[in-house]
């Protein structure tokens, strides 16, 4: 065991207050860890030594006035976090929707979020068991059968402060109803977070998820979101990381009723030096349910890129439909990217396919627009963008689309090699 996990059980055992409960679990289960090192599969390409070195400090509010970026054309309600905080709260709850702080629950509030605490997100994460034990705030979400919320929710986690934060989402989506979700985070200080949110989906619901990890430079990141999807219900999930000195993304999908589905794509920016790694699981566990999973990436000079993808297809999950695509593209031979898509099927009625590529810039592409008068950066611009623009149009929300295809852009220009 390390010495950061040692201070994280002996910090979770010492906070008291109603979640005290789930943190005992936590901590008695993150006793018998044994710190994964890189002979473990789950981690073979992503060293956790930034994470050893540190030592357990959960972030204050920051000196700094930070805010979460404009989506301009973006009606939504929203709320910031700094440092394991509420910093900043603009516009309504939205009608029919129940909100709730974890620092602001009532008994009747609490019963409800120990009730789902933990029923989505997987035993097996280590820094989920680590949030569990460490969280200090979260947001509950419960949206009433057959409703249908128009305005999105926006959630947004700050690295402004160094320090490490660890707040939880809960979202319960009963029979019939709809909503839209918004997780992302920004900051490039010197921090730790672990943002796990995690999503019950009940008959015939429909969730419009997104996950917006953009954090840089000396931001940590390993988090996580979770889903239970039930019969007839509708996931759409999309999902954009940047690279830091450690980013990490675990992604969890488990069908527990017939005829539902769930599309999933997901974008990477990886400037120089930079890592991210993204791991996801779709267990089909019941007949008839359909998922679609794309991820693309593109990988900066000495950067380093991980993409695990598995889809379990259990005994029973006969005319399962699943699809798993990975394709990368090298702005540099210096870069590196470790793809795994896996199918594992124990059905013999499905339909199943996966695939993954790693190439580069088509030099005969690159030449045509140079040669029609197209600066060389624009033209990787170009070129690069059409890569990835196919996943960005997909996108239902107009205006975060256009707002994604705005900052990309920006985060392309930074991180291309000249």
């Amino acid at each position: 065991m390390s010495q950061w996990l040692s201070e994280v059980i002996a910090e979770g055992q010492r906070q008291n207050d109603w979640l005290s409960g789930n943190r005992q679990q936590a901590t008695a289960a993150l006793a018998n860890v044994k710190w994964p090192v890189r002979r473990q599969e789950a981690w073979r390409f992503t060293p956790l030594v930034p994470v050893e070195k540190r030592t357990v400090s959960l972030a204050g509010p920051s000196e700094q006035q930070s805010t979460a970026p404009v989506i301009d054309g973006l009606e939504a309600y929203s709320l910031s976090f700094t440092g394991n905080q509420l910093s900043d709260e603009q516009g309504q709850v939205p009608e029919g929707l129940t909100f709730t702080l974890f620092s602001k629950a009532d008994e009747a509030q609490q019963a409800s979020i120990q009730a789902l605490l933990g029923q989505v997100k997987p035993s097996h994460h280590l820094f989920g068991q680590v949030n569990d034990a460490l969280l200090t705030e979260g947001v509950y979400i419960h949206v009433p059968a057959n409703t249908v919320i128009d305005t999105p929710i926006r959630l947004t986690q700050l690295a402004a402060s160094a320090g490490d934060q660890h707040l939880r989402v809960l979202v319960h989506i009963e029979a019939g109803a709809k909503v839209s979700v918004i997780e992302d985070g920004f900051g490039d200080a010197d921090s730790l977070n672990t943002f796990v949110s995690e999503y019950v989906l009940e008959a015939q619901a429909e969730l419009e998820h997104y996950r917006f990890a953009m954090y840089t430079q000396q931001a940590m990141h390993v988090g996580s979101c979770h889903f239970k999807v039930a019969e007839k219900a509708q996931l759409t999930s999309n999902i954009v990381g940047y690279g830091s000195v450690l980013s990490r993304l675990d992604v969890d999908v488990e069908y527990t009723g017939e005829f539902a589905n769930a599309n999933l794509n997901a974008i990477y920016l990886l400037a120089e030096g930079e890592l991210f790694d993204l791991h996801s699981t779709i267990e089909h566990a019941v007949p008839n349910c359909t998922t679609e999973e794309n991820a693309r990436g593109i990988v900066g000079d000495r950067a380093k890129a991980v993409f695990n993808g598995r889809i379990h297809i259990h005994r029973d999950a006969q005319k399962t439909l699943a699809e798993l695509n990975n394709r990368n593209l090298l702005l540099s031979r210096r870069a590196v990217v470790n793809t795994k898509p896996e199918l594992e099927i124990y059905a013999d009625d499905v339909r199943c396919a996966h695939g993954a590529t790693v190439a580069e810039i088509e030099e005969k592409a690159l030449y045509y627009l140079l040669t029609r008068g197209i600066s060389r950066s624009q033209a990787l611009i170009m070129l690069n963008f059409g890569f990835i623009q196919e996943l960005i149009t997909q996108i239902p929300n107009a205006a975060v689309s256009d707002w994604l295809l705005h900052r990309l852009r920006e985060r392309f220009v930074s991180m291309e090699v000249k």
